[in-house]
């Protein structure tokens, strides 16, 4: 469900209409998984800290102090374990249990500010000021920064400006300097119509962005961008219309006027549910055994199952595939294989079923395997899904979905896998590395911080 926004954008350039100006402000946590992992350890503030990605293998999230040491994202853990140790950078894995359960307090804080918020990904989120035109809107900034901070021990940044375009660029300003104190806001129009509204000092601001760093815009049109000139945000702002929708299409076009302060991008209250799911891992060591490979492919198919049901749809296709080590000078190999469900189903069993039938007949011996995964496609809705001669009676299929909802009961209650199909395994030897994990402080009973 998108919320109702302030103006129409047609097919054609020209066309937008608006009739009245909205406010939006971006919440980004600073540095997130490393401010979660202070939360709990009053020790690590102020000091070097880097969490790994899977399998302990590359940087995904870097403290200030990290950064300042030169610490990059996406280097190879081995490579600069040394250079940690010299320093006193302090290493964590990964551990989504807790940075998901830190996630959704701060959402839910953020959520006692606005009557209307966007949760854009983990650690972002999106609220309409639209209502607060009253108020300072720096000193709510403020408010909002320091009830969080308060409340959740994340720190934040805020973001203002009239489209979520500029408010992403607010946010960045906010957060990369620090005589804002972590709150900046683009100024409102205060003059012009509605199609080429009047923000003071807006260009002044722009010129200090780079284009790649504008929202949408991306990578690969940065570089196209670049060729012919524009190389900062405002000389995409001030961009011919007919030329930009030419070459970016009209998500360009979107942007271009969102620079300019017109409002084209609503809020998505309610995300649609995805089109596809897909659930991969590396191993935490090389899996060279059929038996290990089902363990992991059922495990695999199940966590499919499960993010199936949670979006309350169905899916008619699924996928294998399995990878060697390409890094490695041994044999390699690889394969997929996609295979239709007769009904498009969310039960666990029908899934875990048609996946280890399609390992089989991709499944070589002799190789050392370091990744598989599942994908589902074909994603339907169960309410609209598409009825066939093939579907269980009514009775079976009542029986699967309340077995499935039990099932799902159980493992949210309490901690996933408390229930689980005997294929998926028991020990789990080919499970990630995770050597360096802090504990799932809230969300396990038995990894609860102590205070002595």
């Amino acid at each position: 469900m998108l919320r109702r926004r302030c103006c129409r954008v047609e097919t054609r350039p020209g066309e937008l209409e608006s009739d009245y100006m909205s406010v939006f402000a971006l919440a980004d946590c600073n540095n997130f998984y490393a401010s979660c992992e202070r939360v709990f350890n009053p020790d690590l503030i102020g000091r070097p800290l880097v969490v790994l990605s899977n399998n302990d293998g590359c940087v995904i999230a870097r403290s200030n102090e990290a950064k300042a040491l030169g610490v990059a994202m996406g280097e190879p853990f081995f490579k600069r374990e040394g250079f940690f140790k010299q320093h006193g950078v302090r290493v964590y894995s990964s551990n989504y249990a807790l940075y998901g359960d830190m996630s959704q307090r701060v959402m839910r804080t953020l959520g006692r500010f606005t009557p209307e918020l966007e949760i854009y990904s983990i650690d972002e989120a999106f609220l309409d000021l639209d209502s607060f035109g009253a108020r300072d809107l720096d000193d709510y900034g403020r408010e909002i920064r320091r009830t969080v901070r308060q409340w959740t021990g994340i720190p934040i940044s805020i973001g203002i400006g009239p489209t979520k375009t500029l408010a992403k660029i607010a946010n960045r300003m906010a957060k990369k300097f620090p005589e804002h104190q972590g709150v900046f806001r683009v100024p409102q129009p205060v003059a012009g119509l509605p199609r080429a509204p009047v923000i003071p000092g807006l260009d002044a601001l722009l010129d200090r962005i780079d284009v790649a760093d504008v929202w949408g815009v991306g990578r690969r049109y940065a570089i196209k961008l670049e060729r012919y000139g524009i190389r900062n945000a405002r000389q995409l702002k001030d961009a011919d219309e007919a030329w930009v929708r030419k070459k970016m299409t009209i998500q360009g076009l979107h942007t271009v006027l969102e620079l300019r302060g017109i409002s084209c991008l609503a809020l998505e209250l309610a995300p649609p549910p995805k089109k596809s799911i897909m659930v991969s891992r590396s191993f935490g060591r090389p899996v060279a055994t059929l038996t290990e490979m089902r363990e992991a492919v059922a495990a695999f198919a199940a966590r499919c199952a499960e993010k199936l049901r949670a979006q309350q749809s169905r899916a008619a296709f699924l996928a294998v595939f399995l990878m060697t080590n390409p890094h490695k000078d041994e044999p390699q190999y690889s394969n997929i294989l996609t295979a239709r469900l007769p009904v498009a189903t969310a039960n666990t069993p029908d899934l875990i079923r048609l996946a280890l039938d399609c390992l089989e007949r991709i499944y070589k011996d002799g190789y050392s395997y370091k990744k598989a995964g599942v994908m589902l496609s074909g994603v339907e809705p169960d309410a609209t899904r598409q009825l066939s001669l093939l579907d269980p009676t009514p009775r079976l299929a009542a029986r699967q979905n309340d077995l499935m909802r039990a099932l799902d009961s159980v493992n949210a209650k309490w901690g996933r896998n408390t229930l689980h199909y005997a294929a998926t395994g028991i020990g789990r030897p080919w499970q990630m590395r995770q050597e360096r994990k802090s504990g799932r402080f809230t969300t396990c009973w038995q990894e609860l911080p102590i205070v002595r």
